[in-house]
């Protein structure tokens, strides 16, 4: 396999601000010089933009139009089209997760079926890191959820 190399780092922030580092072993191709991964977009069914990480430099002003963009082009497709898409000098491949999508803008060179099983491991991964992410809404006040917050900071502190 040459040109192939086991690369793929993620890193995320877990909510006492710890950095979460997570080594995904999938095979990437890993030429000199040459970013593989450009960006990668965390998005809900509205458009919104959840989180977005650029590994290569864009302007503030482009990056609103190219999210806007991407977004458009992804949650346009239906379930029977493919993952994959074309778009100007990259490739998109993205994944729906029930509300959330998950697209990451990739050079033409780059794998997409690896870059696909790469999106499915980092949300596995995030899924047993945070385990129920998901559930209900038990308090709305703002000054007693900062309390608690500041209790369980300082418990995990001492």
């Amino acid at each position: 396999m040459a040109g192939m190399a086991r690369c793929a780092v993620f890193t995320g922030c877990s909510e006492n601000t710890n950095l979460l580092v997570v080594y995904l072993p999938v095979y990437v191709n890993c030429i000199p010089g040459q970013k593989m991964i450009k960006f990668l977009l965390m998005v809900n069914r509205q458009g919104q933009t959840r989180l977005s990480r650029y590994y290569h430099p864009v302007e503030l002003g482009r990056r609103a139009q190219l999210e806007a963009d991407v977004v458009r082009c992804c949650l346009g497709r239906t379930k029977d089209q493919c993952s994959f898409v074309e778009y100007k000098d990259f490739k998109l491949v993205f994944r729906q997760y029930a509300a959330l999508y998950i697209v990451v803008g990739i050079t033409d060179s780059e794998n997409e079926l690896a870059v696909y099983e790469l999106v499915h491991n980092f949300v596995e991964v995030l899924d047993k890191y945070f385990s129920r992410v998901n559930g209900q809404v038990v308090e709305t006040n703002k000054s007693r959820i900062l309390a608690l917050l500041t209790a369980l900071d300082k418990m995990i502190d001492s």
